[in-house]
């Protein structure tokens, strides 16, 4: 089966055949955007698979529904060498090819008309083709932080007959012109100013909230701002980064927190969570603490899961049984349990959490507030 045949297998699995995306994930090669990706063994080890060593198995991955990580940490994928195949390093991914199901269905959220000019995120490129394939390369703008990421999707596209403009650029800066729509697949806290700039009247933007599975669309108001709402599907994006590299503030939290009671000892009334587990209280928990990250272990019988937050703060639970109470050792500022207790008991007792449906207003300045009902967040 050569790609094409694998690409039209793809474009029938993610979008209906009426779909005008349907078109665009059919005709894009995937497999030459990503060439060499990391594959995660599930331990936090990633191992280097590199296409051409295998190509069976390169076009399998490449046309398989899922998200390809390109870049851990500073090592990218496409700096290696073919020799380089299957050596295994540790660390946080930085950079993907998101799974193309994923990017049609941001790329609906904004509702693209025929004549929309449109900004997307880079990454490895995939998204900007699919967005030139189905609007033309004219109408479509592609930025990214990264300067090497940006040249190498350039060379790509352009082998491919797509040659949009590109421009190195923090997202959350000023943008290199106005849009009809703004698609951004990294996610952002609060939305960025400039982009309601670089929005035309009527425009529409859509991207997720750092640290949550919500994804947010609005559209351009005539006073500058922005009203829409969280969709009810769910997404999850790389926070944007604003130079080569994430900072780990939580790294060192962890190493405490690992071996410290802690300041407070209490017993969790609920079974023990891993938050990434449960999308609802994952995006409560980190609209009330953001930057909170995560990490879980197991030894045997026992379980333990940390929160952990740059300010030093972290709470570590541990229980043996799926159904028994963990002993909670928190520390810091922030009683970061606590805090998701709180979110437990009230899913416990109103059987849903507010923020997926929730009403988004947006200021001119970005300022973002969330309502359903009456409970209401700002940013």
């Amino acid at each position: 089966m050569n790609w094409v045949q694998h690409a039209e297998r793809l474009a029938g699995q993610v979008v209906r055949p009426e779909s005008r995306w349907h078109s665009a994930v059919a005709a894009v090669p995937r497999h030459k955007f990503v060439p060499r990706w990391w594959e995660s063994t599930g331990d936090g080890i990633w191992i280097l698979r590199d296409g051409h060593s295998d190509p069976e198995a390169w076009l399998e991955a490449a046309y398989t529904n899922q998200t390809l990580v390109t870049r851990v940490d500073a090592c990218h994928a496409d700096r290696a060498l073919p020799e380089d195949a299957g050596i295994a390093i540790d660390g946080t991914p930085t950079s993907s090819s998101t799974l193309p199901g994923l990017v049609v269905q941001m790329y609906r959220h904004a509702m693209v008309a025929d004549d929309s000019t449109m900004m997307v995120t880079t990454g490895t490129g995939y998204g900007t083709a699919l967005a030139c394939a189905r609007l033309g390369h004219d109408q479509v703008t592609s930025i990214d932080v990264d300067t090497g990421l940006v040249n190498i999707a350039k060379d790509r596209l352009a082998l491919h007959g797509y040659r949009p403009q590109m421009a190195v650029c923090d997202v959350t800066g000023e943008l290199p012109g106005t849009f009809d729509r703004i698609v951004a697949t990294v996610s952002v806290r609060p939305v960025p100013a400039s982009w309601l700039s670089a929005l035309k009247p009527g425009g529409r933007l859509v991207t997720t909230i750092a640290g949550t599975g919500l994804i947010l669309t609005a559209d351009k108001t005539e006073d500058g701002g922005a009203t829409g709402r969280i969709e009810w599907n769910r997404a999850g994006f790389m926070p944007t980064r604003h130079g080569d590299d994430y900072d780990h503030h939580a790294d060192e939290v962890w190493q405490q927190a690992k071996e410290t009671d802690g300041e407070e000892v209490t017993t969790s009334r609920y079974p023990l969570l891993y938050p990434p587990d449960s999308w609802d209280v994952m995006s409560m928990l980190a609209l009330y603490e953001p930057g909170v990250t995560y990490q879980r272990q197991h030894s045997g019988d026992e379980r333990t899961v940390w929160l952990l937050h740059p300010d030093g703060s972290w709470a570590r639970a541990t229980a043996t049984g799926f159904l028994d109470s963990p002993t909670v050792h928190q520390s810091g500022t922030r009683r970061l349990w606590t805090t998701l207790e709180r979110i437990r008991n009230r899913l416990n007792r109103e059987g849903s959490l507010p923020a997926y449906g929730a009403r988004v207003t947006i200021t001119p300045d970005g300022v973002t507030t969330l309502k359903r009902g009456s409970w209401t967040f700002t940013l």
